[in-house]
């Protein structure tokens, strides 16, 4: 790399207390200069904005592991597929990033520093698109045919898909869902099933508090409908050469990427594989009859609920499973999978590492840390964008 990690975040912690500014300058910057980008962007920026800046931090933290880096950016770079990303608009991403993050540096910014921005982006970039091009010929994303939809909880349905093209996933995988009724708005959502020899997919989706997609994929679509899958994503999969016990730890909707998991387990040799199931409280517990039915299948499978009595402090629910785990005593040779908000893993894998569990042997998906808080300052920052909807899930 010829760019300089450290001077990079060093100048990244100079802008990122103002986030909220940051990364509204980009997009009016990006759009002033290149109208015609503004219809590859959903309608209202304000979730993008977010998910722009904790993408930028996470690329920031891991500069000083490339091969980390390089994973997550080939991912990001398949994927971007979809919003049919060609060269010459990341070369506009790019430059109004650097405009973006000088016009916020003040006097810290520097020739040096400028330098080591746009070279980091050039392999950014670069990294993006050479794991695009070599999908040539792949779709870009699936359509999907909702056939099945079953209300698990109030806030929460289990959607069953049907590509209209094979759909090659494994285990463990996730994949990006959109709608047509909210067009350039995609989620991450868990594959919650193995390869199945009909194709379709299971979605285990909870409505989000805030959010735009969750809601209509909870209260709206229905059977026939179409939905949009992004490619398939994620390394959180089996090591198909480990015969090592498992450790699997699931929070709330995470269930569904161990629930495939399990499935693609139960067809290999048996190994011993312990599962601790997490949930805000017992009647969260959306998914027990599965549950219920692997215990009595595979005698190689222990299930452990870790969800207090309904009412109880939501706190309670983190404290049963930490107290769990360590009850256990000794994680080590195990293969450790880890799947639910995003507060889970960072927190679990320091857990179970003090519990002498290999880190090398713990997986999960990126978790790109949340933005600092930020506010707007004055009203005319306040106009460069809509403000929240203050009426939840709309």
């Amino acid at each position: 790399m010829s760019f300089d990690p450290a001077l990079l975040r060093a100048s990244f912690a100079v802008v990122e207390c103002r986030a909220d500014q940051l990364v509204r300058f980009f997009y009016v910057h990006l759009f002033a200069h290149h109208p015609d980008l503004r219809r590859h962007f959903p309608a209202d920026l304000t979730e993008q904005r977010d998910r722009l800046f904790r993408a930028l931090a996470h690329v920031v933290r891991q500069l000083d592991q490339p091969a980390r880096l390089t994973e997550y950016l080939r991912a990001l770079g398949r994927d971007h597929r979809r919003y049919r990303a060609a060269a010459e608009h990341y070369a506009a991403v790019g430059a109004s990033l650097v405009a973006a993050v000088r016009h916020f540096s003040g006097r810290t910014w520097t020739q040096e520093t400028e330098r080591s921005w746009t070279e980091a982006y050039a392999v950014v970039s670069r990294t993006m698109l050479e794991a695009a091009e070599e999908e040539d010929g792949a779709p870009a994303w699936w359509e999907a045919e909702v056939t099945h939809r079953r209300r698990a909880a109030p806030d929460l349905v289990v959607l069953t898909l049907r590509p209209d093209r094979p759909y090659r996933h494994t285990a463990g995988q996730y994949l990006t869902l959109g709608s047509p009724r909210l067009p350039q708005l995609w989620r991450p959502y868990s594959i919650a099933n193995a390869p199945r020899p009909d194709g379709t997919l299971e979605l285990h989706v909870r409505r989000v508090p805030g959010g735009r997609l969750s809601p209509v994929l909870v209260h709206d679509v229905l059977p026939g409908e179409r939905l949009l899958l992004g490619a398939p994503q994620g390394t959180a999969v089996l090591d198909p050469a480990s015969r090592r016990p498992v450790l699997a730890v699931a929070g709330g909707t995470g269930w569904g990427a161990v629930k495939a998991l399990l499935e693609q387990l139960a067809r290999g040799p048996a190994r011993p594989v312990t599962v601790y199931l997490a949930a805000r409280d017992d009647a969260d517990q959306y998914d027990l009859a599965a549950v219920t039915a692997l215990v009595a299948e595979h005698p190689w499978l222990e299930v452990v609920l870790a969800a207090p009595e309904y009412g109880t402090d939501p706190a309670e629910a983190a404290a049963l499973l930490r107290t769990g785990l360590r009850r256990h005593g000794d994680w080590s040779g195990h293969d450790v999978y880890l799947s639910g908000p995003p507060a889970l893993a960072p927190e679990l894998t320091r857990l179970l590492t003090g519990l002498h569990a290999d880190p090398a042997l713990i997986r999960h998906d990126p978790v790109p840390p949340p933005p600092r808080p930020g506010g707007h300052l004055s009203p005319a920052e306040w106009l460069l964008g809509p403000p929240p909807d203050p009426l939840p899930g709309r």
